[in-house]
């Protein structure tokens, strides 16, 4: 192995990206361009739910419980019904997830300490804004309980609780770092799965064979040209997502380069055996979304929580290594960790990237003969 012709294949590989728009873009457009699609896209949090209230009581009291809702910022009512038909049309039509009823003893059972019964109705078409909505009606219901009426009940266990990290509960706080995960694991895969199919489309890859240099010379010179426009898609990605998006970073910037290098050796390495099976960059391209997007989006515990998924999955997310850089990157950046936090993923992800490179070159050897 000779470090010059490394090199040399490096330098060749930038050339072909400076000369080629579609390149460039893909190279530092796409993971910007995904970042703010996603960033602004994908969003757990639940607020101005639309509310329609039947307020039979038309007191004071009741004026102050439903004024609740609206000064929470959960809950924005859009409409006042007469009746209890006009709420179910409200929620049949969409105008309205939530639907508040009061009824006409609501103020007198408040006032005598007695429990005031309320009915809420929750469109349960989507589960999860349902499931929130119910949460926040309960925690606003239950203060209500206890500042209308002046009166405080006895409590046998007062629970204060603290949440470390994201205090404020901001789905962006642990979506971010996580997308950040997901667009590398999509860039990596996409730079160097069309880098050995091109060479074949385009002929000139027996001329490279002529050539002394080895697989091993063009594999390494082909992942280093990628290796360092991937580090600079980490930097920009990882700069919008503290900058633009806010998200708090706590640990140190060194180690995420690091940790990312080993994740961009593995995603890189994947590219290029993709790209030397496949020898077709329209095959090669749909191969590597394939095998780099979905099990990124749906298998690292981005999206979904991997102890929720049936045993078999939970074992077949144990290849898939976006899940360990969705957690390191969490875990930097929410919690400030340490390497020794991070030690478990860290090996996986350089045993993975390892396998992956010497099958890749192992592959294209056989190519050559």
């Amino acid at each position: 192995m000779k470090p010059v012709r490394i090199k040399a294949i490096a330098k060749k590989e930038i050339i072909q990206i400076v000369r080629d728009p579609f390149s460039l873009a893909m190279a530092f457009l796409l993971p910007v361009m995904l970042l703010f699609i996603f960033g602004y896209a994908i969003s757990m949090d639940v607020n101005n739910i639309r509310t329609v209230v039947y307020d039979r009581d038309k007191s004071v009291m009741s004026r102050e419980f439903i004024a609740r809702f609206g000064e929470s910022g959960y809950f924005r009512v859009v409409a006042n019904a007469d009746h209890y038909e006009e709420i179910d049309r409200a929620i049949d039509s969409g105008s309205a997830v939530v639907a508040l009823a009061l009824p006409e003893d609501f103020s007198k059972n408040l006032a005598a300490g007695r429990p005031a019964q309320i009915m809420v109705a929750v469109d349960g078409s989507d589960s999860n804004t349902a499931t929130i909505a119910l949460g926040y009606v309960g925690a606003i219901c239950e203060a209500c309980g206890r500042g209308v009426s002046g009166q405080r009940g006895k409590v046998l266990v007062d629970a204060r609780t603290r949440v470390w990290y994201n205090p404020e509960l901001k789905s962006k706080y642990f979506i971010i770092p996580g997308l950040v995960a997901v667009i590398m694991a999509i860039i990596a895969a996409l730079l160097t799965s069309l880098t050995i199919a091109r060479e074949w489309e385009r002929g000139t890859m027996e001329q490279l064979i002529s050539t002394p240099v080895t697989s091993f010379e063009l594999i390494g010179g082909k992942l280093a040209a990628y290796f360092l426009i991937g580090l600079i898609d980490v930097v920009i990605t990882i700069l919008i997502s503290i900058y633009l998006f806010g998200v708090p970073f706590r640990g140190s910037f060194v180690l995420v380069m690091f940790l990312s290098s080993l994740f961009l050796f593995g995603g890189l390495s994947l590219g290029i055996l993709i790209s030397i099976v496949a020898r077709s960059q329209l095959l090669a391209s749909q191969a590597a979304l394939i095998s780099s997007y979905l099990p990124a989006l749906l298998l690292s515990g981005f999206m979904f929580a991997i102890s929720n998924m049936p045993v078999p999955l939970q074992i077949i997310t144990y290849i898939i290594p976006a899940r360990y850089f969705v957690a390191i990157l969490k875990g930097v950046f929410l919690k400030g960790n340490a390497f020794s936090f991070m030690l478990f993923e860290t090996v996986l992800l350089g045993v993975y990237g390892l396998i992956v490179f010497v099958i890749a070159n192992a592959r294209f050897k056989k190519r050559i003969e």
